[in-house]
């Protein structure tokens, strides 16, 4: 079988949207005593370009990078722009227990592990 980046170039349709969230946010969760921690990888993006809501236990991260389109000589572009968007069930949680925090390219979002019912969007600040 050959490697992925051979096939790139005869079968575009490999880098299709569909693929673009799990390999643009590559995220890992660790789990504790009484929490979770996600980690999950945005490089070259600023704390602005990032949302992260949460609604009916699904924390949901959003970040759009924009980029200046000029009409330029590309051989070949495979930095990511544009908007990606990936959801995460971690049950029912108090907003203000669930923290995020920002830095060197990588989002950290804890959360507890103890459930609590709350059904209504919300908004997640990061640090």
């Amino acid at each position: 079988m050959l490697p992925r980046y051979y096939l790139n170039d005869y079968f575009p349709l490999i880098d299709s949207p569909l693929l673009k969230e799990k390999e643009y946010m590559k995220t890992d969760i660790r789990e504790y005593q009484n929490k979770y921690i996600m980690e999950i990888d945005l490089p070259g993006l600023k704390k602005e370009d990032i949302i992260i809501n949460y609604e009916n236990g699904y924390l949901t991260i959003k970040a759009t990078k924009t980029v200046n389109l000029k009409v330029e000589a590309y051989i070949r572009r495979e930095r990511f722009y544009g908007e990606v968007k990936r959801s995460f069930y971690i049950g029912e949680k108090k907003e203000s227990e669930i923290k995020a925090n920002y830095e060197s390219g990588i989002l950290t979002i804890t959360f507890p592990k103890e459930d609590i019912l709350k059904n209504e969007k919300q908004n997640i600040m990061i640090k």
